[in-house]
């Protein structure tokens, strides 16, 4: 913190960085300065704003939970503002987050500069504004504002800020000269505070946000908390909103979904840091080429466009190249339609992305990704030939889903610059980016990785290399068991049903018709033709693909569809198919419970990650977690498959692992982690900090 006088204005700074964090060292300090400029006669108003660029990111979470608050707290900072006999104007700029955003809701003005971005994150983290932002909100820009700020959790920017009324002024230069001007036009005027003004109300608004917001039990308690507290801001004193606000945050603060967001809220951070010892990469990526012009390559390209990045993309068929075009400029001009993009900015991204039918295009870029069929002899051509043309230092990287990246390096002299980049489709709108570390990729090639992932607005874990790395491999068990459980007796559409009601948004047989079902075919006769499948195996999927069902594509998988319609619809061929294949392959058929499938479908996900830890092939079982939620939809108010299994206890899967064992045969047999855990009373989460003390 630190204070400055200026004609008769005090410049109060939040000082704690990296993002101005307000905790009570941060707090403290701000509370005495303020005392201060009340008790100096020749101060007529009190401007406050962030150091380096940034107002604040909000409150410290490393006090969260913590019994009883430690204090001053985010609250007590609000109150002494609103206590001041002195008007006080906020300067935002950089990030006015949560904590932050309701601080400078306990000014009299904002005054903001372009480049500030306000948001109430806290429903991401399964929680609502509980320094009064649920009661201010609505006072200051309305009911419907404050629900689609609150409920998204997303930031809006200062132009949007000013139309909405959340800021009074935006700075043209420098934001604290700006506002310490509008200060002084407050001299001998009385404070304007938030909470002395009433809310209008809007039923419509209410109503609207109640219809959209997810069932508590669903995931939904932290949506439908706000909502209450939003209207209670037209219904109740502020005083008592304020205390209603307070009950309901720490009611969420200690729920189970809660609990679970920020728990990925947290693996995502420790997922995010570098290898030990690696250089920070010494600039981001500037320019990169994209070989293979197919959905995954124009997904790759887009991502890299919207994030500033000359691309270009290489194709050795002109007419690919300009489908892709077509596709890309077609993608673009949808989100112009929706709003969400202006055509200059439409144009801008279209701009960065360059056509090429010579891979000579990746001679001096820093990023070349190969992004072709998903055949191995063809990955390793192309890496022949990045590898003599790439520049020394260019970043060389495969987005295969399942294959050896070992092997795609050690085609080239320097493997130490190769990494697995496994994007997830489609890719310029899924969040998560696999990094796939060979056992000769350096530590600043992942460093390099990593960074690339942030700048491009992708959440990046890094995985071992093996079959599937971290996710697809757990996602052979889920869908291996699915299918056991459809010839067991199991209908398609009551997989789906149950899978969905835990949290996911389809099932494993919906979700196969959208992907297609051709693809896992090929990677299956591929392997097939290796190494021919040992113990059972499920042929329906074969079968219907064999008969050309491929999903939505083709009109019929394990569903069938009407044109142009992509609700999935029961098909008696179906369960024709599976009752013949049940027959010949000598399995019983019977009806299955609910309990059953969730627990077959969801406990191989736990047990393959468990072995995945125990490999090294994931470093820690937070990390798992945010690949299944970002990767395969796991629901985020569950935490993950690893802090959904710690809230189930591991001796309770383990015991019913053993019965399944005893049915089904050695798949069933628990991992020596997971029997460890079980017999030591430990937990996924205490396994994550025993590592830590080990490192």
């Amino acid at each position: 913190m630190t204070t400055a006088a200026r004609d008769g204005i005090a410049v109060i700074t939040i000082d704690n960085p990296p993002v101005n964090a307000l905790g009570p060292t941060s707090i403290a300090p701000l509370l005495e300065a303020l005392g201060a400029a009340q008790r100096d006669a020749s101060v007529t108003a009190i401007v406050l704003h962030g150091a380096n660029g940034t107002f604040s990111g909000g409150a410290d979470m490393k006090g969260f939970g913590v019994t009883p608050p430690p204090r001053p707290n985010t609250r007590d900072f609000i109150e002494g503002l609103e206590a001041s006999a002195k008007p006080i104007v906020a300067a935002l700029e950089g990030n006015v987050l949560g904590g932050g955003l309701e601080v400078a809701l306990g000014c009299d003005y904002r005054v903001a500069a372009p480049s500030a971005r306000m948001a109430f994150p806290e429903i991401k983290r399964g929680l609502l504004p509980g320094a009064g932002g649920t009661q201010r909100a609505p006072r200051l820009i309305g009911i419907k504002e404050s629900l689609a700020m609150i409920l998204s959790g997303d930031p809006v920017d200062a132009k949007r800020a000013k139309a909405i009324g959340l800021v009074d002024e935006l700075a043209e230069g420098d934001v604290v000269e700006a506002a310490i001007a509008f200060a002084r036009t407050l001299a001998g005027k009385p404070r304007r505070r938030i909470s002395d003004t009433n809310a209008t109300p809007d039923d419509a608004a209410l109503d609207e946000a109640r219809r959209r917001a997810q069932p508590a039990e669903r995931g939904g308690l932290a949506e439908q908390r706000a909502i209450d507290c939003v209207a209670d801001a037209t219904t109740v004193p502020f005083a008592e909103g304020l205390v209603r606000e307070r009950d309901r945050f720490v009611e969420l603060l200690g729920s189970e979904q809660s609990k679970a967001r920020l728990h990925i809220f947290f693996a995502e951070r420790e997922a995010a840091k570098p290898p030990e010892g690696a250089p920070p990469p010494s600039h981001a990526v500037r320019t990169a080429t994209i070989v293979g012009s197919g959905t995954m390559g124009g997904g790759i390209a887009m991502a890299c466009a919207n994030a500033g990045i000359a691309v270009t993309v290489v194709d050795l068929k002109p007419e690919l190249l300009e489908r892709a075009r077509g596709i890309m400029s077609g993608n673009y001009a949808a989100t112009v339609k929706k709003g969400r993009l202006t055509e200059a900015e439409m144009n801008a991204r279209l701009g960065r992305i360059s056509y090429a039918t010579s891979l000579d295009a990746a001679a001096d870029v820093d990023l070349a990704i190969e992004a072709v069929f998903e055949e191995m002899d063809i990955k390793k051509d192309v890496f022949r030939q990045l590898d003599r043309i790439a520049k020394p230092g260019t970043l060389l990287a495969s987005n295969t889903s399942t294959l050896d990246i070992d092997a795609i390096a050690a085609v080239t002299s320097r493997p130490q610059d190769v990494v697995g980049l496994h994007f997830f489709s489609p890719a310029n709108v899924m969040r998560l980016l696999e990094i796939v570390r060979g056992s000769r990729s350096s530590p600043e090639t992942i460093a390099r990785a990593l960074a690339f992932a942030k700048q491009i607005g992708k959440v990046g874990v890094v995985a071992g290399n093996c079959d599937g790395f971290i996710g697809n491999r757990m996602l052979h068990q889920y869908f291996r068991e699915a299918a056991f459980l459809m010839e067991e007796g199991a209908p398609p559409q009551q997989i789906d049903r149950v899978i969905k009601n835990f949290g996911f948004a389809m099932g494993p047989f919906a979700t196969g018709d959208l992907a297609g079902l051709d693809v896992g075919w090929r990677i299956r006769k591929g392997r097939n033709a290796i190494a021919p499948p040992v113990g059972r195996y499920s042929r329906v999927a074969d079968v219907l693909c064999e008969m050309g069902r491929f999903g939505q594509k083709t009109g019929a998988g394990y569903y069938r569809y009407e044109p142009g319609d992509r609700t999935p619809i029961p098909d008696p061929v179906v369960d024709e198919i599976t009752e013949r294949v049940a027959r010949e392959d000598g399995i019983t058929r019977r009806t299955v419970s609910d309990n059953e499938i969730l627990k077959r479908c969801l406990y191989p996900l736990v047990n393959e990650a468990a072995k995945e830890l125990d490999e090294g092939i994931a470093s820690r079982p937070g990390d798992i977690d945010v690949v299944w939620i970002y990767g395969y939809g796991f629901p985020v108010w569950r935490g993950g498959p690893l802090r959904w299994a710690d809230s189930i206890g591991i001796a309770t899967i383990v015991d019913d692992m053993r019965e399944f064992e005893r049915a089904h045969g050695s798949n069933w047999t628990p991992a020596p982690l997971l029997v460890e855990l079980a017999e030591t009373g430990g937990t996924f989460g205490t396994w994550k900090a025993r590592s830590k003390a080990h490192a």
